[in-house]
């Protein structure tokens, strides 16, 4: 009872694996420092001044070898300890195809979340449980750092680059949501909740949100009405690379790099087109970092992500 209200209640196996560490690192530390004690005070009380004990010193060769032991076992039990404390929570893995996908921006002094079908929120995470969930985030000013203690999981967040978090929440409730990087005068207001909820509840909850649109269809209408299609289209009479597909392909530059077109890559072709020019195109598309918002950008990636995804299903 006294061990369970040391850290708050787990609400991921993650945050289980973490607690299963923390629990047993503590008791192998309280072990030893008993150990020590005892022998230390056994050694105090056995060789005091005027103890009968017997004194000398210690045959070199017997030295020697309970030096090289204790190095050798507590070299091999640090080993053991640090690779399965490494098993344990490497286990969320890389981001898969069905995670639900949350957007994220912060910004001095809140959380800004925009779910999959375009509801936002603010200072407040809905998640279904049992739902492998990736938040993926940006900062609008400063560098912050989002902590969910229940998840036993930080991240920093970062400006003009995109962080990724994954968890998969195995009990339902409302938990803290913290910020644990000093990013101002308000940093300790930063706060809100994460809200854990059945898979039907955070359904009814997401239809119930005014304004509900799918932000990859939002980013479709921004991408339109921005005037985009009418240099990358397919029917585009501007020459500019065509779009379909883009996003995670490796992308030729004009400099004789090669990189891939991810979050980043994208985000900042939009924000600065001049950074990473393509081979084979003019630097004639202008910057859009004074004109969209960073919730304007995510959309827009949302939207090539999307049609990545219908290349392949095709």
């Amino acid at each position: 009872m006294i061990l369970a209200n040391i850290l708050p209640p787990g609400a991921s196996l993650y945050a289980h694996n973490v607690d299963v560490i923390y629990y047993t690192l503590m008791g192998v530390s309280v072990l030893i420092c008993l150990l020590l004690l005892i022998v230390g005070g056994v050694f105090i009380v056995r060789y005091r001044r005027g103890s009968p004990a017997k004194r000398g010193p210690m045959p070199e060769l017997l030295s020697r070898e309970i030096e090289i032991g204790w190095t050798v076992a507590t070299f091999f039990a640090f080993i053991f300890l640090f690779f399965w404390a490494a098993a344990m929570l490497v286990s969320s893995g890389p981001a898969q195809k069905g995670d639900l996908e949350i957007h994220v921006v912060a910004k001095q002094w809140m959380w800004k979340a925009e779910q999959p079908n375009g509801a936002r929120e603010i200072n407040e995470i809905h998640v279904p449980v049992d739902t492998p969930v990736r938040l993926v985030m940006t900062s609008q000013d400063v560098i912050h750092s989002l902590f969910l203690p229940a998840l036993r999981l930080k991240q920093d967040v970062l400006p003009q680059r995109y962080v990724d978090m994954r968890f998969t929440a195995d009990r339902t409730g409302t938990f803290p949501l913290l910020c644990a990087e000093y990013c101002g005068t308000e940093h300790s207001h930063m706060t809100g909740k994460l809200v854990i909820m059945t898979k039907q509840a955070y359904q009814k909850w997401l239809e119930a949100q005014p304004g509900s649109a799918d932000v990859a269809g939002m980013g479709r209408k921004l991408f339109t009405s921005l005037g985009c299609s009418g240099c990358h289209g397919r029917a585009a009479h501007v020459r500019a690379p065509d779009l379909e597909g883009v996003y995670g392909r490796s992308v030729q530059l004009a400099d004789g790099r090669t990189v891939q077109a991810d979050k980043d890559y994208l985000r900042d072709s939009i924000l600065e087109p001049r950074k990473d020019i393509v081979a084979g195109y003019e630097p004639i598309m202008p910057s859009y970092k004074n004109t969209l918002s960073d919730s304007d950008v995510l959309r827009l990636v949302a939207y090539l992500k999307s049609l990545a995804s219908k290349e392949k299903d095709q």
